[in-house]
């Protein structure tokens, strides 16, 4: 008995995709099925390539394809497409589909360290990737993507540079090294301004801006200056990061910036001779604030030597050792991060 389209996308109506609570027929993802006498192939397009469920979603379609009468072998091919954010009054910044602003009312969080590795734990997902540097007075992203200080000083104007497949930009690329910025806030604002819609970047998924402590002029320019898509909320265990992630919070509440969730930074340290885990910082105490503020808990991030020595030599840790404990950490909160863009944008789709 030949197998027919409505019976593959009836079996796959099991699929459940678990962040948009609908099956992926319903949602459309699954396109016209191609049937060669007892062969079928299938294409899946997903939201976004790093979704936290693919393999589990490709195993099971296959498993229920061929489970059907008349199906020898069956070939499940996963894409993925990233719907734009829908614009509001905003400008958007030209081929960017989202904006995520990884933030903290704190410094010494590790938000930048945050910040350049989930952006190549994006691409390493298959996601076109931005990385934009917003912390004008101390910009610390060429020195962590191994581009430098100062690396277009001669070139004549600023433009994005590329590494680890990451597109990054940022003031630090034409200010010669140990120069400071003695900027009052209408500079850092049009700054701001420029690194957004002055610089080319191409066409990108995923830009994430990495925004400097507080609660002041960057900040406030980059929500005022584009369609933030959400923010990420980086703090450390201690009772005095978690108040200012509180505020933080509350700045992006303030704007209509809808917040995608808080990560635990340096959550704890594992002693790398006896693997004693030690809580130097505390621990849980992110994941108790998220609970508190109604807010989504991203993920703990191990406090790690070998990431610091890392981003100090310019190699993010997802791209130095993508196997180790640590990098997998960064790349279980990128899924959730993609996951959240597009949870927030079906819900804007279906409700619009």
């Amino acid at each position: 008995m030949a197998v027919t389209e409505q019976d593959i996308m009836k079996a796959l109506t099991a699929i459940e995709d678990p962040d948009l609570h609908r099956d992926i027929v319903a949602l459309g993802f699954v396109q016209t099925p191609e049937i060669l006498g007892d062969v079928v192939n299938v294409r899946i397009v997903l939201t976004t390539p790093a979704c936290p469920v693919r393999e589990t979603i490709e195993r099971d379609a296959r498993e229920l394809l061929l489970a059907l009468p008349g199906v020898r072998e069956a070939n499940v091919t996963m894409d993925a497409t990233v719907a734009q954010h829908r614009v509001s009054e905003r400008t958007p910044v030209n081929g960017v589909r989202h904006l995520i602003a990884i933030a903290s009312n704190k410094g010494g969080v590790g938000k930048s360290t945050v910040s350049a590795n989930l952006a190549v734990a994006l691409a390493s997902l298959g996601a076109r990737v931005g990385l934009l540097d917003a912390d004008i007075t101390g910009p610390n992203l060429p020195t962590m993507m191994g581009i430098g200080q100062g690396s277009q000083v001669e070139a004549g104007g600023l433009r994005v540079d590329e590494r680890h497949g990451v597109k990054v930009c940022s003031i630090g690329f034409v200010l010669p090294r140990g120069t400071p910025v003695v900027w009052r806030g209408p500079m850092i604002g049009t700054a701001v301004r420029q690194l957004l819609h002055d610089v080319d970047w191409g066409e990108l998924d995923y830009l994430l801006i990495d925004l400097p402590p507080g609660t002041s002029d960057a900040s406030m320019s980059m929500s005022m200056e584009a369609p933030i898509s959400g923010a990420v909320i980086v703090s450390t265990p201690q009772d005095i990061a978690l108040e200012d992630a509180a505020k933080a919070v509350g700045m992006f509440d303030k704007l209509n910036v809808p917040i995608f969730g808080v990560i635990e930074n340096m959550s704890y340290f594992v002693c790398p001779h006896c693997n004693e885990q030690t809580e130097i910082f505390g621990h849980g105490g992110a994941r108790a604030a998220a609970e508190d503020l109604g807010l989504e808990f991203l993920g703990e991030l191990p406090l790690d030597p070998a990431t610091r020595k890392a981003a100090d030599e310019g190699t993010p840790i997802v791209v130095l050792a993508p196997e180790s404990a640590q990098a997998q950490a960064f790349i279980e909160v990128a899924k959730k991060v993609a996951a959240r863009c597009s949870v927030l944008e079906y819900a804007a789709a279906v409700s619009a």
